[in-house]
């Protein structure tokens, strides 16, 4: 029996286990199979308080994991299949490992990169010149010719990362307007390497035996297709919120969202806390992901400290 379990790490999930470790609740820590979400495929965090000159996004979570380990929180790699959230104890399904029960859990599973919808090519490609992650693959295009689907600050921030390698960015949008802070539109508008495609809704990948070749694409204003040539594709369109395999047991928005009172990380089952991304749709920053671990953690001692004195009220 754990007292508390948090699946999924990011700077939300370690920001729960460095809090509940120094309060000695030993926080057991359940790792995805991409240990530090989000965070660990970004190359430079500027934004984060604390760092002047910046630091890495792998960097920072590597920190923030050995803090929660120097106060005692245990880390275990696997993939949560399901939980059963119905009574207390919670009991979780981890892939390869026997069943785990807590009297608490807090949810920071974080979102996913969303794909093109299934456009012919797409998942074919994946790894192959179709890649969802400029940070993880930007290296392999030095000096080639790439696009980068999306309208948004995510969008913004591959194509000037992607710089740095290709000898060309051109960034691809279904609209005319961009959906990106104007910060994030100067810069982009600024780099000379990067060029537009907009009002392009991407149809098709193409592709020969030697991997992506193009991209093609309709003019939503007047319908026609065109091809545009290219050595590789990055597919930055927004997340989703990692929440499928609750399998409905807890309340979200119509995205996926976990719901949580205003001003806390209770969700709609006592016991059950979230943070991070996977609750917040709005925001998505590191800052204040760490901010809702913070106060999931702080949630949860008070829960658990409350279920102790209401337990041996009954014992006695």
């Amino acid at each position: 029996m754990h007292k508390v379990i948090i699946v999924g790490t990011g700077p939300a999930g370690l920001t729960a286990a460095i809090y509940l470790a120094r309060a000695n609740l030993n926080p057991l820590v359940i790792e995805g199979p991409q240990p530090g979400g989000q965070l660990t495929l970004t190359t430079e965090v500027e934004n984060f308080p604390g760092f002047v000159e910046g630091i890495t996004g792998p960097g920072l979570m590597e920190n923030m994991r050995k803090q929660a380990e120097r106060f005692g929180a245990q880390f275990m790699r696997g993939w949560v299949s399901e939980i059963d959230m119905s009574k207390r104890p919670f009991v979780l399904k981890v892939e390869g490992i026997e069943d785990l029960v807590a009297e608490s859990l807090i949810l920071s599973t974080g979102a996913s990169a969303n794909l093109l919808g299934g456009i012919p090519g797409e998942k074919d490609y994946i790894g192959r010149g179709v890649s969802t992650c400029a940070t993880c693959d930007g290296f392999f295009f030095r000096n080639k010719e790439v696009l980068v689907v999306g309208g948004g600050d995510s969008a913004m921030e591959e194509a000037h990362f992607l710089t740095k390698f290709a000898s060309k960015v051109t960034i691809v949008h279904r609209r005319g307007e961009l959906r990106a802070s104007k910060i994030m539109q100067d810069r982009a508008r600024q780099n000379d390497k990067i060029s537009w495609a907009l009002s392009k809704e991407p149809t098709e990948i193409l592709a020969n035996d030697r991997g992506v070749t193009g991209l093609q694409v309709k003019n939503v204003t007047t319908g026609e297709s065109e091809i545009l040539s290219t050595d590789g594709i990055f597919i930055a369109t927004g997340h989703t919120p990692n929440t499928n395999f609750m399998n409905g047991q807890i309340e979200t928005d119509t995205a996926g969202y976990i719901k949580v009172i205003p001003g806390t990380t209770h969700t709609t089952i006592p016991g059950v806390f979230a943070c991070g991304d996977v609750q917040d749709p709005k925001y998505r920053q590191a800052i204040t992901a760490a901010a809702s671990g913070c106060m999931a953690a702080l949630d949860c001692e008070k829960f658990l400290e409350n279920s102790m004195v209401h337990d041996w009220s009954m014992s006695s």
